[in-house]
């Protein structure tokens, strides 16, 4: 129990740290792209209103300084690089140098007329105009090309201007940042990890204390409680040969066999809880179990008018416990045969196939909405009303579930049609005993 909690709470607390840090990475890596495209997109913005030219730049990239830009202010201390508003306005001041670009211009008619490559030594002529028509082809008037980012312009007089902007650095730069983050990640979950396994008992000890005092609790009443129900059926067993029977014998006789089955199953609920079940694997016939169980039944199903049908394959044999065995199949079925509808349908079958698999189904009027696993919750119950009539305690179908994963096997809950509801269990192969 303490590992099984200590695993659940390291695995929810990993997937939800995990989540929160692919947020954060994803958040982080999509504003920086999201900048980096904005940056891009307004230095194309800036090109097309120039004419394919910074304001006041000329085509000689060493030529004299663009008009109407003067030198920055020195920064007020020259020992502090991290001044943000001096920084911004020399980052400003030198885009028109940093930017690597070419453009190229195309006729009413898509012919090319002119090409402007002074601006990139990435690019010949021919790949420039290569580029350009290409871009020109397609629908949209801006996007990705290469490492470039480009923009199609519609002059007034029906030409065109095509611009490429190298956004190489700042693609590797986002890349860089990517990897980075999620190595910053990858080493954070594993930290966490470590912190997390490491105080994960302390974590769990009180949710395990409170259920190791539930589970003393329920063995400890359930062994108090065997004595007196034993005195009962004893005393009754003596007032009905001297007095003969009555239905009020009868009916305190049912009320003990109902609190014997409940105490039965509250039993075997604690004992399958814990870390290793005291009980016993051998290899049993698990095809002559069901059928003897199946058979017992057969009377209770007839005076219901109920409709039995059985289909067992032979020699099926499995490594487990007989009696837990027994109990699993005595609990599917009795449950077919309380919350079965009025002269229903109850099917029983086992087979081995690519597992060892025990289906119980049986026509229901009112089957549950929704996830039907939580029909294996201890007290749960669909029809309460239902239940009281037929003596239910909602605990049966949380023993099969038990005892079912005491056996490495596997055991749910399906609406296999409109008005059916059907109990699968797997047992692996690997259990079975060569």
């Amino acid at each position: 129990m303490v590992n099984k909690l200590r695993k659940k709470f390291v695995i929810t607390a990993m997937l939800s740290l995990l989540a929160i840090l692919l947020v954060m990475i994803g958040v982080i890596n999509g504003i920086n792209i999201s900048r980096t495209i904005r940056q891009a997109d307004n230095l194309l913005f800036m090109l097309a209103d120039n004419d394919g030219y910074f304001p006041g730049m000329v085509d000689d990239p060493n030529g004299p300084m663009p008009r109407n830009m003067e030198p920055t202010e020195r920064p007020k201390d020259p020992n502090i690089p991290f001044q943000f508003e001096m920084l911004n306005n020399n980052r400003d001041a030198e885009v028109p140098y940093q930017a690597r670009y070419f453009w190229v211009k195309f006729s009413s008619d898509k012919t090319v007329n002119e090409v402007n490559i002074q601006h990139t030594a990435t690019v010949t002529e021919d790949i420039a105009k290569e580029y350009a028509t290409n871009a020109l082809s397609k629908s949209s008037q801006r996007g990705f090309y290469h490492t470039y980012r480009y923009r199609v312009v519609q002059n007034p007089d029906g030409t065109y201007i095509v611009l490429f902007l190298n956004i190489s650095s700042d693609v590797l730069n986002a890349l860089t940042l990517l990897l980075q983050s999620v190595l910053v990640g990858a080493f954070a979950l594993l930290a966490m990890f470590i912190l997390v396994f490491l105080f994960s008992g302390k974590a769990v000890a009180p949710v395990v204390e409170s259920l190791e005092k539930q589970k003393r609790f329920i063995t400890d009443a359930g062994h108090e409680l065997k004595t007196p129900l034993a005195v009962i059926s004893a005393n009754i067993d003596v007032l009905e040969i001297e007095s003969g029977k009555s239905e009020w014998s009868e009916s305190i006789r049912n009320q003990v066999k109902r609190m014997t089955e409940l105490v039965k199953n509250l039993l075997t609920l604690s004992r399958m809880d814990e870390e290793k079940p005291n009980i016993v694997l051998n290899d049993v016939d698990l095809s002559q179990i069901v059928k003897d169980v199946s058979n017992s039944f057969e009377p209770v199903a007839a005076s219901n008018n109920k409709t039995y049908r059985v289909n067992i394959d032979d020699d099926i044999h499995i490594l487990g416990d007989n009696n837990t065995l027994t109990q699993l199949t005595s609990l599917l079925l009795d449950n077919a045969m309380k919350y079965s509808s009025d002269n229903g349908n109850i099917t029983v079958s086992l087979a081995k196939e690519k597992a060892i698999t025990l289906r119980v189904s049986n026509t229901c009027d009112n089957i549950p909405s929704g996830n039907l696993d939580r029909l294996f919750d201890r007290f749960y119950r669909a029809d309460s009303s239902r239940a009281r009539e037929t003596g239910g305690y909602g605990i049966g179908l949380s023993v099969a579930r038990a005892i079912a994963t005491s056996h490495k096997g596997t055991i749910e809950a399906f609406r296999e049609e409109k008005d059916t509801i059907c109990f699968v269990v797997n047992f692996p192969i690997q259990s079975v005993k060569k």
